[in-house]
């Protein structure tokens, strides 16, 4: 999980305190490690293993996360 690094992902746009665990459950940890992974990469570790009710929604927070928008139209573009 975490294994000791400071995690910077809560100062993104939409993840929270929630989605930060389940991030770092899935093995992601930094900002940039999130931008390597890709939003859909990110959704596909989170619904397989962490949060199989996970919905769209949680898809386009991190597409925003990534791109800066929050929770935006531009994250559900990307993502279509």
């Amino acid at each position: 999980m975490n294994r000791g690094r400071v995690s910077d992902l809560t100062n993104l746009p939409n993840v929270g305190g929630v989605l930060e665990r389940e991030l770092l459950a899935v093995g992601i940890v930094t900002a940039e490690e999130l931008r390597r992974a890709g939003s859909r990469e990110a959704f596909l570790r989170i619904r397989g293993s962490v949060d199989p009710g996970a919905c769209l929604h949680v898809l386009y927070g991190l597409e925003g996360a990534g791109r800066g928008p929050r929770d935006s139209a531009a994250g559900y573009r990307a993502c279509r």
